[in-house]
């Protein structure tokens, strides 16, 4: 059964040392609402930020509970950012959830605005 789950999350980037043009980004993330706990990963980039052209692929363990269901599963992300505009598709990968949330899948939908990050989390149980 297909369910949404709702809520913010706040990220911190740490840059890591690079040294042959692929950027190379530590994820923490703070995951709150009906996803709640602690996510980490790694991000992968190339273009020119400065410009606003750019792409980026990331994988993150997300540890906590989805509606009170506790496991960690893993998120995957491909942005493109040109000339301004940006696009970001998120979803779980399969196979990775473990404990109550084992075989979930779900895409996420992202919202970045001057308040922050706001997710709507499409997923399912199996």
């Amino acid at each position: 059964m297909t369910d949404i789950a709702r809520g913010t999350f706040e990220v911190t980037l740490t840059p890591q040392q690079s040294d042959d043009g692929i950027g190379r980004t530590a994820i923490a993330k703070t995951w709150s609402g009906d996803l709640a706990g602690s996510g980490q990963g790694l991000l992968l980039s190339a273009g020119d930020t400065a410009q606003g052209s750019a792409g980026y692929v990331a994988l993150e363990i997300v540890d906590g509970t989805l509606r009170g269901r506790a496991g960690s599963f893993a998120f995957q992300q491909l942005g493109v950012m040109h000339a301004g505009d940006q696009e970001i598709d998120y979803r779980v990968v399969p196979g990775s959830g473990t404990g109550e949330l084992a075989g979930i899948t779900g895409t996420l939908a992202l919202t970045i605005d001057d308040r922050g990050h706001t997710y709507e989390l499409t997923y399912d149980l199996g």
